[in-house]
């Protein structure tokens, strides 16, 4: 029994350190943000939206619409002269308002025909994120409730409207705007749903890739320590720089391939898109063109180039092929971050604090490139790539430097390395 009792004591002792708990509470605390987030949706719900309204009809269908936009929105413009629309959307802007909603003249004649009546509704969109589509969501239900108050009147007026139209009376005539883009006929509820179908993928599988390459990079630097390899290698009559070249140029081929891999893969994905729910996204410009290819390819070769040199200075702090799995984590939790809060958010609409941190870790540009690219936000892609070219070169000048140090071995500068090396011609 004490036996028994000495290895159970042994093995919860191995177990009980920080790389075995650190993955779990960052884990819970990412759920926990996701958590709050959730809730963060809801509290916007309850928020009212801030819209403008014109009522150019003045009617008794239109006085519905009306009262349920003023007690259920706040109305910052308010007009019954369509000429002021412009300026009414300009307003709307400044007060960083959701939409403009307009009633036409013969609103209610319409629907006392038989016909449907318009309402013309000029969406002011943010963003494209789950929580960047909540006060739309919130005005549509508002509009949804002018139907549905506007169907218990014509019943209980005994309106001689044929059933379709009593049940339907009205329709939409979108237009968005939207990163500088005039989208007629689409609302941001379609334009969210055709973002996230197609970049939702997208950053799931950079994040396998990196995890994938970058801990094969640290298990190939911790197995060469624990076979020896390395060390046999150090004594060698090479130049340091050489060998660190050497792995990163390796490195990088095995990227640049990978990248190629992707673009091929993405390319086709995307090309799946192009017609969405009846809508043509060309006709928008709402797809990649083979600069914007080129471009994305080269996000994910500097990416996996700056992951790999990462993995490869995390490797030199392995002592074993065991310890370098938890050395994996943090490639992974840098990859994660991003992929969760581009899910969530926009990267302009992000409070500047987390801007300056999405933007700091270089995983993040692949994922935000392509989102980025369907509206010409040439700008955020191009600097990425720089700064990430620039994160890497700096990662490889330390491994550079790591290699020319006995710490790489030892840990320590140990006298005795010091010799063999000096006696091996380093």
């Amino acid at each position: 029994m004490s036996a028994l009792g000495s290895i159970i004591k042994k093995e919860v002792k191995e177990l009980m350190t920080p790389a075995t708990f650190l993955p779990i509470i960052v884990m819970a605390i990412i759920f926990g943000t996701m958590g709050n987030t959730i809730g963060g949706i809801e509290e916007g719900l309850g928020e009212k939206p801030v819209i403008g309204f014109i009522d150019a009809d003045n009617g008794n269908f239109s006085n519905i619409a009306s009262d349920v936009l003023e007690n259920n929105a706040k109305v910052v413009s308010n007009s019954t002269n369509l000429l002021d629309k412009q300026k009414l959307i300009e307003n709307v802007q400044k007060e960083d308002g959701v939409a403009v909603i307009i009633i036409p003249q013969d609103f209610s004649n319409k629907i006392l025909e038989g016909k449907p009546a318009e309402i013309e509704v000029y969406w002011i969109m943010k963003g494209a994120g789950l929580l960047d589509s909540v006060s739309s969501s919130v005005v549509e239900g508002l509009i949804d409730l002018i139907n549905t108050n506007i169907t218990k009147e014509i019943i209980q007026k005994n309106a001689t409207v044929n059933a379709s139209v009593a049940l339907t009376p009205t329709y939409r005539n979108e237009t968005t705007y939207f990163k500088g883009k005039e989208l007629h006929g689409l609302s941001p509820g379609q334009i969210s749903n055709i973002l996230s179908s197609q970049s939702t993928l997208i950053p799931i599988i950079i994040l396998m890739i990196i995890i994938m390459s970058g801990g094969i990079v640290i298990s190939s630097m911790a197995l060469e320590k624990e076979n020896k390899t390395l060390e046999t290698l150090l004594t060698l009559p090479v130049n340091r720089f050489s060998i660190v070249s050497g792995k990163i140029i390796a490195s990088a081929f095995i990227g640049l391939i990978l990248a190629v891999i992707y673009m091929i893969g993405l390319n086709f994905y995307m090309q799946s898109f192009q017609v969405q729910d009846g809508i043509d996204l060309s006709k928008y410009g709402l797809i990649l063109t083979s600069s914007d290819f080129v471009l994305i390819g080269l996000s994910i070769f500097v990416t996996l180039i700056a992951a790999l040199s990462l993995s490869m200075l995390l490797g030199t702090l392995a002592k074993n092929y065991k310890s370098a799995q938890t050395l994996t984590f943090p490639i992974t939790l840098l990859a994660l971050i991003p992929m969760f809060i581009t899910m969530f958010k926009d990267f302009d609409t992000l409070p500047l604090a987390l801007k300056g941190l999405v933007f700091a870790i270089p995983f993040s540009h692949p994922m935000m490139a392509p989102r980025a690219l369907i509206f010409n936000d040439y700008a955020l892609v191009i600097t990425g790539i720089i700064y990430v070219s620039i994160f890497a070169i700096i990662m490889i000048a330390i491994v550079v430097w790591i290699f020319k140090t006995d710490k790489l071995l030892t840990g320590s500068t140990n006298p005795k390395w010091k010799k063999l090396f000096k006696k091996r011609g380093f």
